[in-house]
């Protein structure tokens, strides 16, 4: 992970991602990724990992909702690839 991404840096970039996309659209990690770290994607990918890691303590806070094949997905069974999005309005 660059040495300037903390994992607080990669909740509040997830967080502005979601809002600034909005209710009822997705936002790809990679886009995530490559907002924090730039273009090289030999940097961005080391961030993969980290978000996903971010993405869950914020879905099991109810901040993001997980979405797989375009439906909420339970953190415990992520597998592969994966979008972000707000949580429905309820």
């Amino acid at each position: 992970m660059p040495e300037t991404t903390s994992q607080a840096a990669l909740r509040d970039e997830i967080l502005r991602a979601v809002h600034e996309r909005g209710a009822g659209k997705t936002v790809c990690p990679s886009e995530i990724a490559r907002n924090l770290a730039g273009s090289d994607e030999k940097v961005w990918r080391l961030l993969m990992q980290p978000i996903r890691r971010a993405a869950i303590e914020l879905s099991d806070e109810g901040l993001v909702v997980i979405k797989r094949k375009g439906r909420p997905v339970a953190a415990a069974d992520l597998k592969g690839i994966y979008r972000l999005s707000l949580p429905d309005e309820a």
